[in-house]
């Protein structure tokens, strides 16, 4: 058999596995699987470096599908080419506790590398695993030892190119000139509404070619020497590359291919049947893969081994020659904290004037910085607010990709998901940062990292009412919760400096997510040696203090820049002969996570007379106050004028605690 017999027949049986699986189902997507099953084949089969018998490999390339919706096209591609996805997690497409979700899950299927379906989510994060490698790549690189040398391969489609985001990730990943960028656009014109004729007309190739990327085309999806061809001229240009693919959504499905019926919903048996009858394909069995095409695909397997194999290779040339550069590297490879790393965190000497959590938080990630290398990270145009900036270190650019400071521009959902792209990656601990109320703006991005548990650290600083004069448009006040609520995501609101510095501990650490929520105003620095330690932070709540000779009868509690006020009332009722207990609350998911005996250590059920402060909604407290406890919060929207006038005027004021506290005592 002539190998071009071999590519088509190896091309039905991914168009045909594929739409098999959708129809089993009664659900899915088969239009991006046909269309652009002939991209897929060149892609996994002739361009793509990858071990399926080791997907974690480091230097392997990485494959997105950004339009998640297709996912059949990227189990069946990963089930043939030998990844550990047998055929009966195909069959179980879209069914409970299955490996082959609707859309592409990371960490629950081999081989799949982010988490898509959100479009322009997957477009965004391929642009963060590309400022990984070509960061990495100048860290660690030397001549004739390219060690960290890999590219990213995309599929995306027109609702991709769509969405914001996506713009958003592409300008400035041209600016960035991110060669190492490699997408395929499913150029098929067609959306659930109908044709993009209805919205969708620009020129999209001049689009990118101003955002500063290579463009090329080619008219048949299914001429794989020519998109071959292709991505070899991406490889030869400096610039991220879009590889123009002109695809009929649905191909070969004899009444529906080519309109809008292909996109989301199955086609049914007979329109598959006369589909494969057309192609000359068995109607029975499904799912039938051709012992010659099993073996065709299964050589990656083979190839993967060898080339992981070389690679090892030359890693232990290199780490003869630059032995601790190897091993920096491969401590990073391993997710592996350098030791004693934690003595760098700083410690703050109590001051009532204070400090503001967000400079705080810049101070500690300075620390860091010098014993974590591979701390990088930036903000959406809002460094000097952030308190985002590594001293010392330049930023990252085209001609500076050695730089750990990234200048994301005005673009925090893409941020969010580039971000989410270095850290996925591997060898990085990335952070991004904005103010707490644009954290709308990336949602859902922060709702990918919750869901794929990846290890981003997003710094929302200017907390509450406290920015002051940037009046109501500027003042979060329902976003603290609105983090909260999000499965995954620890929301971390630090009371002071020190509250800060184990925030930072934590996340540093952690296996997922974590929002750090930073005044602008200066909180003051509580002396430690008279209350309990900031480290108890990692418990999300604790007693910071109990006041009076007996046991309390109160519970203030209160989050961030609220505790210094519940702490002062606090003392003030104690004068009073008031027996009560101060809780600081930095992170309800954290508390609720302890076992129930310290839950109750530090909020007795007994006590039942509890008041929390928070310069937010009330909306989510009542779990904590319990039905005989009040809160004292903002539920309306803020104004502008000087932060303490603000704070005042909405009732957050030692004053108002103590009044609110007595009248709860009566």
């Amino acid at each position: 058999m002539s190998d071009n017999s071999l590519i088509f027949k190896a091309i039905n049986t991914i168009k045909f596995v594929s739409v098999d699986g959708v129809q089993t189902a009664d659900s899915g997507h088969p239009g991006l699987p046909m269309g652009a099953s002939g991209i897929a084949y060149a892609v996994f089969m002739k361009s793509l470096k990858f071990n399926p018998s080791n997907p974690n490999w480091f230097d392997r390339d990485r494959f997105v599908l950004s339009g998640g919706h297709g996912s059949m096209l990227a189990y069946t591609l990963l089930h043939l080419t030998g990844f550990d996805l047998p055929l009966e997690e195909l069959k179980q497409f879209r069914q409970w506790d299955s490996i082959t979700p609707g859309h592409p899950e990371y960490g629950l299927t081999p081989g799949i590398e982010v988490t898509t379906g959100p479009l322009g989510q997957g477009f965004s994060n391929g642009v963060g695993m590309a400022i990984a490698e070509a960061h990495l790549a100048a860290e660690f690189n030397r001549p004739g030892h390219e060690i960290v040398d890999h590219y990213v391969y995309a599929i995306v489609t027109d609702g991709d190119l769509m969405e914001g985001i996506a713009s958003e990730a592409a300008s400035l990943a041209g600016h960035l000139k991110l060669g190492k960028l490699i997408y395929f656009y499913d150029d098929n014109r067609i959306s659930i509404d109908g044709s993009t004729e209805l919205a969708f007309t620009e020129d999209r190739a001049a689009r990118f070619e101003a955002y500063g990327w290579h463009v090329n085309h080619v008219d048949d999806p299914f001429d794989i020497d020519g998109l071959v061809a292709a991505v070899e001229a991406a490889k030869a240009d400096p610039r991220p590359s879009l590889i123009v693919v002109r695809t009929t959504i649905g191909h070969g499905l004899p009444t529906v291919a080519g309109t809008a019926d292909a996109h989301g919903s199955p086609p049914g048996w007979k329109e598959i049947e006369q589909a494969k009858q057309n192609a000359g394909w068995p109607v029975e069995p499904k799912f039938y893969i051709p012992d010659d095409v099993r073996e065709h695909f299964l050589a990656k397997r083979d190839q993967g081994k060898r080339l992981e194999a070389e690679w090892e290779q030359r890693f232990a040339a290199y780490q003869k020659a630059f032995p601790e550069l190897a091993a920096e590297l491969k401590r990073r490879m391993n997710n592996e904290l350098p030791a004693d790393w934690e003595a760098a965190l700083p410690s703050f000497a109590s001051s009532e004037k204070g400090v503001a959590t967000r400079s705080a938080s810049g101070k500690v990630i300075n620390a860091l910085a010098k014993v974590l290398p591979e701390l990088m990270g930036g903000s959406a145009d809002l460094a000097p607010s952030n308190k985002t900036w590594i001293d010392g270190e330049p930023d990252f650019q085209a001609d500076t990709p050695h730089g750990r400071n990234m200048h994301f521009g005005v673009r925090e959902h893409a941020m969010g998901a580039i971000v989410n792209g270095m850290a996925v990656h591997g060898g990085l601990i990335a952070y991004g940062g904005t103010f707490l109320v644009f954290s709308d703006y990336m949602r859902g991005a922060v709702r990918l990292s919750a869901l794929s548990e990846y290890p981003s650290i997003w710094v929302f600083t200017h907390d509450s009412i406290g920015v002051g004069e940037d009046g109501p448009t500027h003042q979060p006040i329902e976003h603290v919760t609105s983090l909260r609520i999000i499965p995954g995501l620890v929301t971390i609101r630090p009371s002071d400096a020190n509250e800060t510095a184990q925030a930072w501990r934590f996340a540093i650490q952690h296996h997922g997510p974590v929002a750090l929520v930073l005044t602008r105003q200066n909180t003051a620095i509580i002396d430690r040696d008279v209350y309990a330690s900031a480290e108890n932070l990692s418990k999300g709540a604790y007693v910071l203090a109990d006041f009076g000779e007996d046991s309390p009868e109160l519970i203030l509690m209160a989050s961030g820049s609220e505790v210094d006020l519940v702490l002062k009332a606090g003392e003030h009722l104690a004068a009073e002969g008031v027996n009560l207990r101060v809780v600081s609350f930095p992170s309800w998911e954290l508390f609720a996570q302890q076992p129930q005996a310290y839950q109750e250590s530090v909020l007795p059920p007994m006590i039942r007379k509890r008041l929390a402060v928070e310069a937010g909604v009330t909306l989510g407290w009542e779990r904590w106050v319990g039905d005989q406890g009040k809160v004292i919060g903002i539920d309306k929207f803020g104004a502008s004028a000087p932060g303490d006038v603000v704070m005042a005027e909405y009732g957050l004021t030692v004053a108002n605690v103590i009044e609110k506290a007595l009248a709860l005592m009566r």
